[in-house]
Protein backbone atom coordinates (compact mmCIF):
# COMPACT_ATOMS: atom_id res chain seq x y z
CA UNK A 1 0.00 0.00 0.00
CA UNK A 2 1.10 3.61 -0.57
CA UNK A 3 1.55 6.84 1.81
CA UNK A 4 -1.62 8.41 0.23
CA UNK A 5 -3.92 5.30 0.92
CA UNK A 6 -2.07 4.42 4.40
CA UNK A 7 -2.65 8.04 5.18
CA UNK A 8 -6.55 8.35 4.41
CA UNK A 9 -7.44 4.53 5.87
CA UNK A 10 -5.51 5.32 9.39
CA UNK A 11 -6.89 8.70 9.92
CA UNK A 12 -10.35 7.23 9.03
CA UNK A 13 -9.67 4.58 11.39
CA UNK A 14 -8.72 6.89 14.54
CA UNK A 15 -12.25 8.72 14.20
CA UNK A 16 -13.65 5.69 15.79
CA UNK A 17 -12.21 8.07 18.81
CA UNK A 18 -11.68 11.22 17.46
CA UNK A 19 -12.92 14.13 15.80
CA UNK A 20 -12.52 14.76 12.15
CA UNK A 21 -10.20 17.81 12.74
CA UNK A 22 -8.47 15.59 15.83
CA UNK A 23 -7.92 12.74 13.80
CA UNK A 24 -6.34 14.98 10.70
CA UNK A 25 -3.88 16.75 13.10
CA UNK A 26 -3.18 13.70 14.83
CA UNK A 27 -2.43 11.78 11.73
CA UNK A 28 -0.05 14.26 10.83
CA UNK A 29 1.69 13.94 13.89
CA UNK A 30 2.09 9.93 13.56
CA UNK A 31 3.44 10.34 9.90
CA UNK A 32 5.33 13.51 10.62
CA UNK A 33 6.62 11.81 14.28
CA UNK A 34 7.29 8.47 13.70
CA UNK A 35 7.60 8.23 10.10
CA UNK A 36 9.22 11.33 9.19
CA UNK A 37 6.91 11.36 5.95
CA UNK A 38 5.64 14.68 5.23
CA UNK A 39 4.18 14.40 1.69
CA UNK A 40 0.57 12.71 2.61
CA UNK A 41 -0.34 12.10 -1.36
CA UNK A 42 2.88 10.25 -2.12
CA UNK A 43 2.47 6.83 -4.47
CA UNK A 44 5.35 5.61 -2.50
CA UNK A 45 5.06 2.30 -0.88
CA UNK A 46 4.48 2.04 2.76
CA UNK A 47 7.10 0.04 4.15
CA UNK A 48 6.07 -3.53 5.59
CA UNK A 49 8.00 -2.59 9.12
CA UNK A 50 6.27 0.59 8.72
CA UNK A 51 3.07 -0.93 8.94
CA UNK A 52 3.76 -2.46 11.62
CA UNK A 53 4.75 0.63 13.65
CA UNK A 54 1.55 2.12 12.51
CA UNK A 55 -0.81 -0.70 13.48
CA UNK A 56 0.71 -0.66 16.63
CA UNK A 57 0.39 3.07 16.98
CA UNK A 58 -3.50 2.66 16.08
CA UNK A 59 -4.02 -0.12 18.67
CA UNK A 60 -2.75 2.26 21.20
CA UNK A 61 -4.70 5.20 19.60
CA UNK A 62 -8.08 3.25 19.60
CA UNK A 63 -7.79 2.33 23.67
CA UNK A 64 -7.47 5.95 24.02
CA UNK A 65 -3.77 6.69 24.73
CA UNK A 66 -2.73 10.08 24.00
CA UNK A 67 -0.39 10.70 21.41
CA UNK A 68 2.31 11.86 23.52
CA UNK A 69 2.21 8.88 26.01
CA UNK A 70 2.94 6.83 22.58
CA UNK A 71 5.63 8.79 21.71
CA UNK A 72 6.62 9.72 25.24
CA UNK A 73 7.38 13.06 24.25
CA UNK A 74 5.18 16.50 24.14
CA UNK A 75 5.66 19.68 22.76
CA UNK A 76 5.71 22.87 24.99
CA UNK A 77 6.66 26.51 24.11
CA UNK A 78 8.82 25.47 21.23
CA UNK A 79 10.58 22.27 23.21
CA UNK A 80 10.21 18.56 23.89
CA UNK A 81 9.53 17.55 26.88
CA UNK A 82 9.85 13.37 28.20
CA UNK A 83 6.25 11.96 29.26
CA UNK A 84 4.71 9.28 31.00
CA UNK A 85 1.94 8.22 32.62
CA UNK A 86 3.50 10.06 35.41
CA UNK A 87 3.05 13.35 34.34
CA UNK A 88 0.16 15.58 32.79
CA UNK A 89 0.74 16.05 29.21
CA UNK A 90 1.59 19.67 28.72
CA UNK A 91 -0.92 22.04 27.95
CA UNK A 92 -1.15 25.32 25.95
CA UNK A 93 -2.86 26.47 28.80
CA UNK A 94 0.14 26.10 31.12
CA UNK A 95 1.86 27.75 27.88
CA UNK A 96 -0.38 30.68 28.28
CA UNK A 97 0.58 31.14 31.75
CA UNK A 98 4.42 30.66 31.09
CA UNK A 99 3.74 33.56 28.49
CA UNK A 100 2.12 35.48 31.40
CA UNK A 101 4.27 34.89 33.85
CA UNK A 102 7.41 35.78 31.35
CA UNK A 103 5.92 39.28 30.21
CA UNK A 104 4.94 40.13 34.09
CA UNK A 105 8.36 39.68 35.50
CA UNK A 106 10.68 40.47 32.32
CA UNK A 107 11.72 43.99 33.71
CA UNK A 108 11.57 42.14 37.90
CA UNK A 109 14.57 40.15 36.67
CA UNK A 110 16.59 42.39 35.07
CA UNK A 111 17.05 44.37 38.52
CA UNK A 112 17.09 41.92 40.63
CA UNK A 113 18.98 38.45 41.48
CA UNK A 114 15.16 36.43 41.36
CA UNK A 115 14.50 32.66 42.61
CA UNK A 116 11.27 31.41 41.40
CA UNK A 117 9.64 27.93 42.46
CA UNK A 118 6.64 26.28 40.65
CA UNK A 119 4.76 24.25 43.04
CA UNK A 120 3.26 20.71 41.74
CA UNK A 121 6.13 20.67 38.85
CA UNK A 122 4.82 17.33 37.05
CA UNK A 123 7.00 16.80 33.98
CA UNK A 124 8.75 20.32 34.69
CA UNK A 125 7.88 22.24 31.96
CA UNK A 126 6.98 25.61 33.77
CA UNK A 127 10.13 26.18 35.48
CA UNK A 128 12.37 24.39 32.97
CA UNK A 129 10.86 26.92 30.26
CA UNK A 130 10.98 30.00 32.47
CA UNK A 131 14.82 29.01 33.11
CA UNK A 132 15.58 28.31 29.32
CA UNK A 133 13.43 32.20 28.90
CA UNK A 134 15.69 33.98 32.08
CA UNK A 135 18.94 31.86 32.57
CA UNK A 136 20.35 33.99 35.16
CA UNK A 137 16.99 33.36 37.49
CA UNK A 138 18.04 30.63 40.49
CA UNK A 139 14.82 28.24 39.60
CA UNK A 140 13.43 25.41 42.18
CA UNK A 141 10.81 22.90 41.90
CA UNK A 142 8.40 20.41 44.05
CA UNK A 143 5.78 17.91 43.76
CA UNK A 144 4.90 14.73 45.90
CA UNK A 145 6.17 12.39 42.80
CA UNK A 146 8.92 10.96 42.67
CA UNK A 147 7.94 9.53 39.97
CA UNK A 148 7.09 12.95 38.28
CA UNK A 149 10.23 14.13 39.24
CA UNK A 150 12.25 11.51 37.73
CA UNK A 151 10.48 12.79 34.35
CA UNK A 152 11.15 16.76 35.62
CA UNK A 153 14.99 15.73 35.98
CA UNK A 154 15.10 13.70 32.83
CA UNK A 155 13.77 16.86 31.20
CA UNK A 156 16.02 19.53 32.79
CA UNK A 157 19.05 17.74 31.72
CA UNK A 158 17.98 17.02 28.28
CA UNK A 159 17.39 21.20 28.09
CA UNK A 160 20.61 22.23 29.87
CA UNK A 161 19.19 23.68 32.63
CA UNK A 162 19.66 24.14 36.31
CA UNK A 163 16.64 23.35 38.35
CA UNK A 164 16.49 22.43 42.15
CA UNK A 165 14.24 19.78 43.20
CA UNK A 166 12.70 18.90 46.13
CA UNK A 167 10.00 16.10 46.76
CA UNK A 168 7.62 17.47 49.06
CA UNK A 169 3.95 17.54 50.13
CA UNK A 170 2.80 21.42 49.83
CA UNK A 171 -0.25 20.39 51.69
CA UNK A 172 1.86 19.10 54.99
CA UNK A 173 2.85 22.29 56.29
CA UNK A 174 6.02 20.98 58.84
CA UNK A 175 7.62 20.32 55.35
CA UNK A 176 7.94 23.88 54.46
CA UNK A 177 9.82 24.72 56.90
CA UNK A 178 13.17 23.64 55.03
CA UNK A 179 12.60 25.40 51.86
CA UNK A 180 14.28 28.92 51.36
CA UNK A 181 12.29 31.92 50.83
CA UNK A 182 11.36 32.84 46.73
CA UNK A 183 10.88 36.53 44.55
CA UNK A 184 7.80 33.61 42.59
CA UNK A 185 6.05 31.26 43.49
CA UNK A 186 4.08 29.52 40.08
CA UNK A 187 1.71 26.98 40.40
CA UNK A 188 -0.85 24.72 38.07
CA UNK A 189 -2.46 22.34 40.94
CA UNK A 190 -4.83 19.82 40.31
CA UNK A 191 -8.29 21.57 41.42
CA UNK A 192 -10.99 19.65 39.37
CA UNK A 193 -13.69 17.63 42.11
CA UNK A 194 -13.91 13.74 41.67
CA UNK A 195 -17.85 14.48 40.83
CA UNK A 196 -16.69 16.22 37.98
CA UNK A 197 -14.19 13.31 36.34
CA UNK A 198 -17.34 12.24 34.48
CA UNK A 199 -16.76 15.73 32.17
CA UNK A 200 -13.43 14.92 31.35
CA UNK A 201 -12.24 13.31 28.21
CA UNK A 202 -11.53 9.73 28.24
CA UNK A 203 -8.10 9.34 27.31
CA UNK A 204 -7.58 11.59 30.13
CA UNK A 205 -9.07 10.00 32.95
CA UNK A 206 -7.88 6.63 31.63
CA UNK A 207 -4.11 7.60 31.04
CA UNK A 208 -2.99 10.77 33.09
CA UNK A 209 -2.39 11.01 36.81
CA UNK A 210 -5.24 11.40 38.93
CA UNK A 211 -2.97 12.56 41.71
CA UNK A 212 -2.04 15.91 39.26
CA UNK A 213 -5.76 16.10 38.03
CA UNK A 214 -8.38 15.39 40.89
CA UNK A 215 -8.89 16.93 44.75
CA UNK A 216 -11.75 15.49 47.40
CA UNK A 217 -14.94 17.22 46.85
CA UNK A 218 -14.86 18.55 50.27
CA UNK A 219 -12.56 21.65 49.57
CA UNK A 220 -11.55 21.90 45.68
CA UNK A 221 -9.57 25.00 46.55
CA UNK A 222 -7.22 23.47 48.99
CA UNK A 223 -3.77 23.12 47.39
CA UNK A 224 -4.54 27.19 46.37
CA UNK A 225 -5.18 27.87 49.83
CA UNK A 226 -2.05 25.71 50.93
CA UNK A 227 0.02 27.42 48.56
CA UNK A 228 -1.14 30.81 49.37
CA UNK A 229 -0.67 29.97 53.14
CA UNK A 230 3.08 28.99 52.00
CA UNK A 231 3.40 32.15 49.87
CA UNK A 232 2.53 34.63 52.75
CA UNK A 233 5.57 32.79 54.51
CA UNK A 234 7.73 32.21 52.22
CA UNK A 235 7.32 35.15 49.28
CA UNK A 236 9.85 37.86 49.55
CA UNK A 237 8.10 41.60 49.94
CA UNK A 238 7.07 42.62 45.85
CA UNK A 239 7.06 39.30 44.98
CA UNK A 240 4.44 37.90 42.64
CA UNK A 241 2.57 34.75 43.17
CA UNK A 242 0.70 33.04 39.83
CA UNK A 243 -1.75 30.72 39.63
CA UNK A 244 -3.38 28.63 36.76
CA UNK A 245 -7.02 28.24 37.24
CA UNK A 246 -10.21 27.26 35.45
CA UNK A 247 -12.88 29.69 34.61
CA UNK A 248 -15.45 27.78 36.82
CA UNK A 249 -12.97 27.97 40.07
CA UNK A 250 -11.42 31.41 38.97
CA UNK A 251 -13.56 33.78 40.53
CA UNK A 252 -13.63 31.79 44.14
CA UNK A 253 -9.70 32.13 43.98
CA UNK A 254 -9.28 35.34 43.43
CA UNK A 255 -11.57 36.13 46.46
CA UNK A 256 -9.61 33.43 48.15
CA UNK A 257 -6.41 35.45 47.46
CA UNK A 258 -8.06 38.83 49.10
CA UNK A 259 -9.31 37.57 52.15
CA UNK A 260 -5.79 36.48 52.75
CA UNK A 261 -4.66 39.99 52.49
CA UNK A 262 -2.98 40.04 49.01
CA UNK A 263 -2.69 42.64 46.94
CA UNK A 264 -2.65 43.76 42.85
CA UNK A 265 -4.77 40.75 42.67
CA UNK A 266 -5.65 40.21 38.74
CA UNK A 267 -7.59 37.87 36.64
CA UNK A 268 -6.39 37.50 33.23
CA UNK A 269 -7.92 35.54 30.57
CA UNK A 270 -6.92 32.98 28.08
CA UNK A 271 -6.98 33.62 23.97
CA UNK A 272 -10.05 32.04 24.36
CA UNK A 273 -11.40 34.42 26.94
CA UNK A 274 -11.88 31.90 29.52
CA UNK A 275 -10.49 33.15 32.96
CA UNK A 276 -7.23 31.20 32.93
CA UNK A 277 -4.70 33.05 35.45
CA UNK A 278 -4.02 34.73 38.50
CA UNK A 279 -1.25 37.12 39.69
CA UNK A 280 -0.87 38.20 43.33
CA UNK A 281 1.57 40.27 45.43
CA UNK A 282 1.76 40.80 49.49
Amino acid sequence: MNIKNTYQNFTQKIQAVYSVGEANAVARIVFEDAFKLYDFSSERDFSLENQKRLEEILNRLLKNEPIQYIFGEADFYGYKFKVNEHVLIPRQDTEELVFYVKNTIRSFVEKNAITLLDVGTGSGCIPITLKKLFPEMEVHALDVSQDALNIAKDNAGNLETEIVFYQKDILVQEEWESLPNFDIIVSNPPYIPYREAHHMPENVKQFEPHLALFIDDENPLIFYEMIADFAKQKLNKDGYLFFETNEFNAKEVQSMLRNKTFTSVVLEQDMEGKDRMIRAQL
